[in-house]
Protein backbone atom coordinates (compact mmCIF):
# COMPACT_ATOMS: atom_id res chain seq x y z
CA UNK A 1 0.00 0.00 0.00
CA UNK A 2 1.13 3.68 -0.95
CA UNK A 3 -0.18 6.19 1.98
CA UNK A 4 -0.11 9.76 1.14
CA UNK A 5 -0.14 11.71 4.24
CA UNK A 6 0.12 15.59 4.10
CA UNK A 7 1.77 17.20 6.56
CA UNK A 8 0.51 18.39 9.93
CA UNK A 9 -0.49 22.50 9.86
CA UNK A 10 1.41 25.22 9.72
CA UNK A 11 1.02 28.38 10.73
CA UNK A 12 0.93 29.61 7.39
CA UNK A 13 -1.81 27.07 6.43
CA UNK A 14 -3.74 28.55 9.39
CA UNK A 15 -3.57 32.22 8.15
CA UNK A 16 -4.61 31.24 4.27
CA UNK A 17 -1.32 31.58 2.51
CA UNK A 18 -0.46 29.98 -0.43
CA UNK A 19 2.58 27.87 0.84
CA UNK A 20 4.54 26.23 -1.50
CA UNK A 21 8.76 26.02 -0.57
CA UNK A 22 8.95 28.60 1.72
CA UNK A 23 10.46 26.25 4.54
CA UNK A 24 7.76 26.51 7.65
CA UNK A 25 7.78 24.16 10.87
CA UNK A 26 4.61 22.72 12.42
CA UNK A 27 3.01 24.91 14.28
CA UNK A 28 1.50 23.12 18.23
CA UNK A 29 -1.76 21.69 16.34
CA UNK A 30 0.55 20.41 13.46
CA UNK A 31 2.94 18.62 15.95
CA UNK A 32 -0.41 16.59 17.34
CA UNK A 33 -1.91 16.11 13.99
CA UNK A 34 1.57 14.49 13.02
CA UNK A 35 1.92 12.10 16.44
CA UNK A 36 -2.00 11.02 15.43
CA UNK A 37 -1.73 10.37 11.82
CA UNK A 38 1.04 8.25 12.82
CA UNK A 39 -0.97 6.00 15.33
CA UNK A 40 -3.77 5.51 12.78
CA UNK A 41 -1.26 4.50 10.08
CA UNK A 42 0.70 2.10 12.15
CA UNK A 43 4.19 0.90 11.41
CA UNK A 44 5.58 0.95 7.47
CA UNK A 45 8.37 -0.69 6.12
CA UNK A 46 9.75 2.63 4.31
CA UNK A 47 9.05 6.29 5.20
CA UNK A 48 9.74 8.58 2.38
CA UNK A 49 8.96 12.77 2.83
CA UNK A 50 9.36 15.80 0.77
CA UNK A 51 13.03 17.80 2.03
CA UNK A 52 10.73 20.58 3.68
CA UNK A 53 10.85 21.27 7.24
CA UNK A 54 7.14 20.30 7.69
CA UNK A 55 7.15 17.31 6.08
CA UNK A 56 9.81 16.16 8.15
CA UNK A 57 8.72 16.77 11.02
CA UNK A 58 5.75 15.15 10.35
CA UNK A 59 7.68 12.36 9.08
CA UNK A 60 9.88 11.72 12.02
CA UNK A 61 6.76 10.99 14.00
CA UNK A 62 6.82 7.59 12.68
CA UNK A 63 10.02 7.06 14.43
CA UNK A 64 12.41 6.22 11.85
CA UNK A 65 14.96 8.25 9.57
CA UNK A 66 12.59 9.20 6.41
CA UNK A 67 14.50 9.16 2.73
CA UNK A 68 14.45 12.56 1.15
CA UNK A 69 12.87 12.46 -2.00
CA UNK A 70 12.88 15.87 -3.92
CA UNK A 71 10.23 15.00 -6.01
CA UNK A 72 7.57 15.17 -3.26
CA UNK A 73 8.27 18.64 -2.79
CA UNK A 74 5.21 21.08 -2.81
CA UNK A 75 3.95 23.36 -6.30
CA UNK A 76 6.63 25.84 -6.82
CA UNK A 77 3.91 29.15 -6.53
CA UNK A 78 7.24 31.37 -7.66
CA UNK A 79 6.36 34.90 -6.69
CA UNK A 80 2.94 33.88 -5.22
CA UNK A 81 4.81 31.96 -2.37
CA UNK A 82 3.80 33.24 0.78
CA UNK A 83 0.37 35.43 -0.72
CA UNK A 84 -3.11 35.35 0.96
CA UNK A 85 -5.37 33.04 -1.06
CA UNK A 86 -7.46 36.17 -0.85
CA UNK A 87 -5.16 38.38 -2.50
CA UNK A 88 -4.33 36.21 -5.79
CA UNK A 89 -5.85 38.08 -8.61
CA UNK A 90 -8.99 36.92 -10.21
CA UNK A 91 -7.86 36.30 -13.55
CA UNK A 92 -4.59 34.77 -13.01
CA UNK A 93 -6.98 32.27 -11.18
CA UNK A 94 -9.17 31.37 -13.55
CA UNK A 95 -5.77 31.35 -15.97
CA UNK A 96 -3.80 28.88 -14.09
CA UNK A 97 -7.41 26.89 -13.60
CA UNK A 98 -7.97 26.51 -17.48
CA UNK A 99 -4.08 25.41 -18.50
CA UNK A 100 -2.03 22.98 -16.55
CA UNK A 101 0.61 24.16 -18.54
CA UNK A 102 0.44 27.82 -16.72
CA UNK A 103 2.68 28.49 -14.03
CA UNK A 104 3.00 31.58 -12.27
CA UNK A 105 5.96 33.63 -12.31
CA UNK A 106 8.75 32.43 -11.29
CA UNK A 107 6.89 29.07 -10.61
CA UNK A 108 6.04 25.52 -11.40
CA UNK A 109 3.41 24.51 -13.80
CA UNK A 110 0.98 21.80 -12.45
CA UNK A 111 1.73 19.58 -15.84
CA UNK A 112 5.68 19.59 -14.31
CA UNK A 113 4.69 18.85 -10.87
CA UNK A 114 2.19 16.01 -12.05
CA UNK A 115 4.96 14.52 -13.95
CA UNK A 116 7.64 14.57 -11.35
CA UNK A 117 5.14 13.03 -8.93
CA UNK A 118 3.99 10.27 -11.34
CA UNK A 119 7.31 9.57 -11.73
CA UNK A 120 7.97 9.23 -7.78
CA UNK A 121 4.91 6.86 -7.75
CA UNK A 122 6.11 4.70 -10.27
CA UNK A 123 9.23 4.71 -8.62
CA UNK A 124 7.72 3.51 -5.33
CA UNK A 125 5.16 1.39 -7.10
CA UNK A 126 7.16 -2.00 -6.61
CA UNK A 127 7.97 -1.42 -2.79
CA UNK A 128 3.90 -0.65 -2.35
CA UNK A 129 2.85 -3.76 -3.60
CA UNK A 130 4.65 -5.74 -1.77
CA UNK A 131 4.51 -3.61 1.21
CA UNK A 132 3.84 -0.70 2.93
CA UNK A 133 5.15 2.73 2.26
CA UNK A 134 4.00 5.94 3.99
CA UNK A 135 5.00 9.19 1.85
CA UNK A 136 4.76 12.53 3.68
CA UNK A 137 4.08 15.72 1.36
CA UNK A 138 2.11 18.71 0.69
CA UNK A 139 -1.54 19.20 -1.13
CA UNK A 140 -0.61 19.18 -4.63
CA UNK A 141 1.35 16.47 -5.44
CA UNK A 142 -1.27 14.79 -3.28
CA UNK A 143 -3.32 15.68 -5.83
CA UNK A 144 -1.41 14.30 -8.71
CA UNK A 145 -0.93 11.00 -6.81
CA UNK A 146 -4.38 10.72 -6.60
CA UNK A 147 -4.82 11.34 -10.41
CA UNK A 148 -1.73 8.87 -11.12
CA UNK A 149 -3.58 6.28 -9.49
CA UNK A 150 -7.06 6.98 -11.23
CA UNK A 151 -5.49 7.26 -14.67
CA UNK A 152 -6.76 10.75 -15.08
CA UNK A 153 -5.16 14.41 -16.03
CA UNK A 154 -3.81 17.06 -13.66
CA UNK A 155 -6.44 19.19 -14.74
CA UNK A 156 -8.22 16.87 -11.94
CA UNK A 157 -6.20 18.65 -8.73
CA UNK A 158 -8.45 21.76 -8.97
CA UNK A 159 -11.55 19.71 -8.01
CA UNK A 160 -9.67 17.85 -4.74
CA UNK A 161 -9.04 19.50 -1.59
CA UNK A 162 -6.39 17.69 0.82
CA UNK A 163 -6.41 18.43 4.29
CA UNK A 164 -3.47 18.76 6.97
CA UNK A 165 -2.48 15.53 8.56
CA UNK A 166 -5.05 14.06 5.95
CA UNK A 167 -4.25 10.18 4.72
CA UNK A 168 -4.80 8.74 0.83
CA UNK A 169 -4.25 5.51 0.56
CA UNK A 170 -3.25 3.71 -2.95
CA UNK A 171 -3.51 0.19 -3.67
CA UNK A 172 -1.08 -1.00 -5.95
CA UNK A 173 -1.58 -4.70 -7.95
CA UNK A 174 -0.66 -6.56 -11.10
CA UNK A 175 -3.11 -4.58 -12.63
CA UNK A 176 -2.25 -1.31 -11.98
CA UNK A 177 -2.38 1.68 -8.81
CA UNK A 178 -6.02 2.07 -7.94
CA UNK A 179 -7.17 5.05 -5.32
CA UNK A 180 -8.32 3.12 -1.88
CA UNK A 181 -9.12 6.37 0.25
CA UNK A 182 -8.64 9.73 -0.26
CA UNK A 183 -8.74 13.19 2.50
CA UNK A 184 -9.44 10.56 5.44
CA UNK A 185 -8.65 12.98 8.32
CA UNK A 186 -11.04 10.86 10.90
CA UNK A 187 -8.05 9.95 13.19
CA UNK A 188 -7.83 13.71 14.28
CA UNK A 189 -11.46 14.20 15.47
CA UNK A 190 -9.67 14.33 19.44
CA UNK A 191 -7.28 16.63 18.32
CA UNK A 192 -8.54 19.01 15.73
CA UNK A 193 -9.00 19.70 11.88
CA UNK A 194 -6.25 22.08 10.80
Amino acid sequence: MLTLVRHGRTEANRSGLLLGRIDVDLDPLGEAQAAAVARVVGPVDRVVCSPLARTRATAAAWGVAPEVDERWIELDYGELDGTPLRDVDADLWRRWRRDTGFAPPGGESLAALGARVRDACEDLADAARDGDVVVVTHVSPIKAAAAWAMGVGDEVSWRMFVAPASVTRIAVGDRGPSLHGFNDVAHLADVGPG
